[in-house]
């Protein structure tokens, strides 16, 4: 939700602070007793969308939460804009908040509901109502703003928390599980008003464990297990990076077999099955170099390719893969022991994203 302030407090546009919109991380971690919620994260997000993924109690709601100044961090340190969230009237202008929970009052209007908001964030009655206004017209409201949110459907509920969520012009855009529940319509509206923010210089910072949802908005991902990031940069880069992982190029042909033969003794191919009659899939720790050698030898041999496709790269094998080399080495989660499965990093790779900063000195 957008930060609650004196009535008589500025807009959060007169307010704004020299660092540009970033998310930033140095060795964050919480726990709630004996339970490590989010252990030892560092990283740095620059202005775009980013997608924080991770089944569900991997950690992402708590990194969420501590980013939004819901939180005060057991260890470490955040900064959102360059200030600490955490009590920092300033930073929480300059956040807005579209928590999974449905909190809303269910007897006010969507219009009331989204001006008393903007109020909250220091904007005069006139000037909420017209911010309001055009922030449930962005997504898709505007027939229906004068009717009480307790006779909403799903899709237009989630819709008028997000639009509470930008009426103040955040800098920084938090969303827990934005689409969960949402119907064609409503999706299609809320992808297209999270890509404007981000192209705006918003950074936007949405989390899901609905990997095709990543996919429809963004390459720049960040994977949590175990309350741990082990992965975060640019899909392929990553991809890249994880140079223990057996890739696999699954083949479509004639001669499933003979092709098999001739390939299967080339640099980098580790392996090969055949789950099909009419295919092959070649494990390999080279792929650039089996394509070309699949290539070449389908020419040689005059074999007659149908398809040449990787199952494995997708998000959704990506993220499977880190999870369970995470669960490998020890995690952090609730059902786990203190670990120190070390995050790959794209951060120097991928478009907006930069180095994580050292931790202070103490």
């Amino acid at each position: 939700m957008s930060a609650a302030t004196p009535s008589h407090a500025q807009p959060a546009a007169a307010s704004r602070e020299d660092e540009a919109p970033s998310i930033r991380a140095v060795r964050l971690s919480k726990w709630y007793g004996r339970v490590t919620a989010l252990q030892d994260v560092s990283l740095h997000l620059a202005p775009g969308i980013w997608g924080l993924l991770g089944p569900n109690g991997s950690g992402k709601t708590t990194f969420l939460r501590l980013v939004a100044g819901q939180l005060r961090p057991s260890l470490g340190e955040v900064r959102v804009c360059g200030l600490a969230p955490f009590g920092d009237v300033r930073a929480l202008r300059r956040i807005g908040l579209c928590p999974e929970a449905d909190a809303m009052y269910d007897d006010l209007s969507a219009l009331e509901f989204v001006a008393s908001m903007a109020e909250l964030s220091g904007y005069s009655r006139g000037a909420a109502k017209e911010r309001a206004e055009a922030a449930l017209d962005a997504f898709g409201l505007k027939k229906e703003m004068e009717r009480k949110v307790g006779g909403y459907s799903r899709g237009m509920r989630q819709r008028a928390k997000l639009a509470q969520s930008v009426v103040h012009e955040p800098d920084v855009l938090l969303l827990d599980e934005p689409l969960t529940g949402t119907d064609p319509t409503s999706r299609a509206v809320i992808l297209e008003q999270l890509a404007k923010r981000a192209s705006a210089g918003a950074v936007v910072l949405f989390s899901t464990h609905v990997l095709h949802e990543v996919e429809a908005l963004t390459e720049q991902v960040l994977l949590i297990a175990r309350g741990q990031v082990v992965a975060q940069g640019h899909v392929h880069e990553i991809r890249d990076l994880l140079d223990e992982h057996p890739h696999h190029v699954r083949v479509v042909c004639d001669r499933p077999r003979e092709l098999a033969a001739v390939v299967l003794d080339e640099p980098g191919v580790l392996g090969v099955r055949f789950p099909a009659p009419d295919a092959v899939e070649f494990e390999t720790r080279d792929p650039d170099r089996t394509y070309a050698a699949i290539a070449k030898k389908a020419v040689e041999g005059r074999f007659r390719l149908q398809s040449l496709t990787s199952p494995d790269a997708t998000l959704e094998a990506l993220f499977h893969y880190l999870v369970e080399r995470s669960g490998r080495m020890a995690g952090t989660g609730s059902d786990a022991a203190v670990g120190s499965a070390a995050p790959y990093s794209a951060a120097g790779l991928a478009p907006g994203a930069s180095p994580a900063p050292k931790a202070p000195s103490r």
